[in-house]
């Protein structure tokens, strides 16, 4: 699963976030694909936590950025 904690991203410069927020992005897409078409996900809860982790990361950024 794409769970990613606090001490985790403390840990990650900048560009290794936004690379795994962009692995993550493709990966949701492909899970909300599959789960769009009718298919019936092997893990419900995965697409929940890969959105959380996703705004994990963001907001982690943007307060980097600062």
């Amino acid at each position: 699963m794409a769970i990613i904690r606090k001490k985790e991203l403390k840990g990650m410069s900048k560009e290794e976030l936004l690379a795994k927020e962009k692995e993550i992005r493709s990966e949701l897409m492909r899970e909300l694909g599959a789960a769009r078409s009718g298919t019936r996900p092997e893990n419900p809860g995965k697409i929940r936590e890969m959105k959380r982790t996703i705004a994990r990361i963001k907001t982690y950024l943007r307060g980097v950025n600062e």
